[in-house]
């Protein structure tokens, strides 16, 4: 048979990615990456150690991440993120700066861990307030606000879970009750930290219900990792990926967008919001799924 019409497969571009051992979400990272570029993921040595201050440090030990990104080094990415939030802003700014450098260094190409890329997004955004959720103790959830106030935000309202173990587990529902406790304080964003907290469905839906940036874990690490290689992050209606989105959620919430002809008001008509005819993710949100921590795709 014939096939030399088909002319192969699309050439790829590659992104690859250091988690921690305990990362689960995998597929909710491929979901924010185009057809044309692949992810290539390792994962950091297991530690018997809880989800705390002592566990962030231990996964993002300088000679940890040199060892996973010379491993990725034999398949040729163009540029290495390490998808962890905690252990890129445990050390402070300097030592997220460090972390990003050694890696750098261990794969001679550019990389980027996720709270760097999380002040870019606030950055790209124009954000000086911002409000945050994670499913950490109140001791991670403090790292973070010092990591954010080091990076010239304000912290003006969050909400934390307490967990030490299986985060990917959290449901939708609980993550969108804590985004609107976290935000009561009107802030110019929210942020979802960590990238074991499934995130990808609910952006759109939070970003219409509280007319504000939502950025996660998850989606500022892909976003990052894929502009340093000329490339932009695919998914639905978002002020960090898209520029209609920005003109909506995030000039209401009075972040300068860029400079554009204004577009129609922000979500308005939006399946999203749950007033429309067609299913909003505020009912498939209203399920934990105990057997797919992503919900449905």
């Amino acid at each position: 048979m014939d096939v030399s019409f088909v002319g192969g497969p699309t050439p790829q571009r590659g992104v690859g990615i250091v988690a921690p051992f305990d990362f689960a979400l995998d597929r909710e990272l491929w979901r924010w990456v185009p057809d044309d570029v692949s992810l290539h993921v390792t994962r950091t040595p297991f530690v018997p150690v809880e989800v705390s201050l002592d566990l962030a440090r231990l996964v993002s030990e300088h000679e940890t991440l040199t060892e996973a990104v010379r491993a990725l080094s034999a398949v040729s990415p163009e540029v290495v993120a390490y998808a962890c939030t905690s252990g890129s802003f445990v050390g402070g700014g300097v030592g997220e700066r460090a972390m990003a450098a050694a890696m750098s260094r261990a794969g001679e190409m550019p990389a980027l861990t996720t709270s760097g890329a999380l002040l870019d997004a606030l950055h790209e955004l124009g954000v000086r307030r911002v409000a945050v959720v994670t499913p950490y103790t109140k001791s991670v959830t403090d790292s973070l606000e010092e990591f954010l106030a080091e990076g010239g935000m304000e912290v003006c309202g969050r909400s934390y879970l307490g967990l030490t173990r299986e985060i990917w587990r959290v449901s939708y529902r609980e993550v969108v009750r804590m985004a609107h406790e976290a935000t009561e304080g009107s802030p110019d964003a929210l942020f979802i930290s960590c990238t074991n907290l499934p995130t990808f469905d609910m952006i759109p839906q939070l970003e219409a219900e509280l007319r504000m940036p939502v950025l996660s874990a998850n989606q500022v690490t892909i976003w990052d990792a894929l502009r340093r290689i000329g490339k932009e992050a695919v998914g639905p209606y978002q002020a960090l990926l898209d520029p209609a989105a920005r003109r909506g959620p995030a000039a209401m919430g009075g972040v300068p967008g860029p400079a554009q002809a204004p577009g129609p008001p922000a979500f308005a008509g939006s399946a999203f919001t749950g007033d429309q005819d067609g299913p909003g993710l505020s009912e498939a949100g209203d399920t934990p799924f105990p057997d797919d921590p992503l919900g449905p795709a």
